[in-house]
């Protein structure tokens, strides 16, 4: 098929290399403007751009789509390049973009969307870290037909995948990644042959919304259960991590991982955020209901350390 292609991050690349690797033709690729990066803050491709450029493939970086927009004459250039590429179909992956009306409705197949959970539920931005984040047992992929909604549109595919108690928002970002390359692979091959998924509308009971991560949910609320907090802990790495106050260390750490222990495992009189006691296996931080004990640290301009190794530079006073 004739695929256009609209993404950014590393997993929309996984995406597109597998619809390359499917045999598609791809005929052009939206993605983000590059973003200053590293230590030298310099202008970066995204992943999909980089993956688009090494494959031949034309790439467009409109800053918006709106044609009433703020950047009017790059929508307009992006519209004619579409129009000039005559995609079948668009595949979309974290793009990061509003499609407007225009868009949706140029390839005859229309846009079809990968999205990182089993709609309806984690509709938006950040559905692999709030799944976890909520102790969900399992998340998927879903591939959708788009419309003008936030992730409403009718789904044509659902992939389910169980959420393992050591799942990070990294293991899983990656999991789903192939999950999300498999199936978006699979519903092309069929549109491909005349058979197209029947789609099915999303059901009204059970929508969620997976709010945007933001760096001022990384400091860790003591007032919370220990197993909230490890859920957190899990679900916000690599971002935006999650922070605590050591005595002792100005700046706040970060907490990369722990569990919550066994209720009766002491602790249960100490105010929450004390900490209970350190040691090899961990430190001990009374919460709300029960200890969370901490297993990995970095302190400010160090590296990730377990926390045996942390503790050997660390003395509280």
């Amino acid at each position: 098929m004739r695929v256009a292609f609209a993404g950014t991050p590393e997993f929309a690349r996984q995406a597109l290399a597998a619809i390359l690797g499917a045999g598609h033709q791809v005929v052009g690729v939206l993605t983000q403007p590059d973003r200053p990066s590293g230590r030298g803050m310099k202008l970066q491709p995204s992943p999909v751009k980089q993956a688009a450029l090494d494959a031949g493939v034309a790439v467009l970086q409109p800053r918006s789509l709106r044609l009433d927009g703020k950047y009017p004459d790059e929508a307009r250039s992006a519209r004619a390049a579409l129009q000039a590429w005559a995609p079948d179909v668009m595949v979309v992956a974290a793009y990061g973009l509003i499609l407007p009306q225009w868009v949706l409705d140029l390839p005859p197949h229309g846009c079809l969307n990968i999205h990182a959970s089993l709609l309806p539920r984690w509709r938006g931005a950040a559905p692999i870290q709030r799944a976890i984040q909520a102790g969900d047992a399992a998340t998927g992929i879903t591939i959708m037909q788009m419309d003008a909604g936030l992730d409403t549109g009718a789904m044509l595919l659902r992939a389910e995948r169980p959420i393992g108690p050591e799942d990070t928002g990294a293991s899983l970002h990656d999991a789903l990644a192939d999950d999300g390359a498999l199936a978006i692979v699979r519903v092309l091959g069929e549109l491909d042959a005349g058979h197209a998924p029947t789609p099915v509308p999303q059901p009204a009971d059970g929508v969620t919304y997976a709010d945007k991560l933001q760096k001022s949910e990384s400091a860790l609320d003591f007032s919370l259960p220990a197993i909230v907090l490890a859920r957190r802990i899990r679900a916000f790495d690599p971002f935006p991590g999650t922070t605590m106050v050591l005595p002792g260390i100005e700046q706040p750490v970060k907490v990369w991982a722990a569990r919550a222990l066994d209720h009766g495992q002491g602790g249960e009189s100490s105010e929450p955020g004390t900490v209970v006691q350190m040691g090899r296996d961990g430190i001990d931080v009374a919460t709300a209901q029960g200890l969370l004990r901490i297993t990995a640290l970095q302190k400010p301009g160090s590296r990730r350390q377990p926390v045996d190794v942390f503790l050997q530079s660390y003395r509280a006073p």
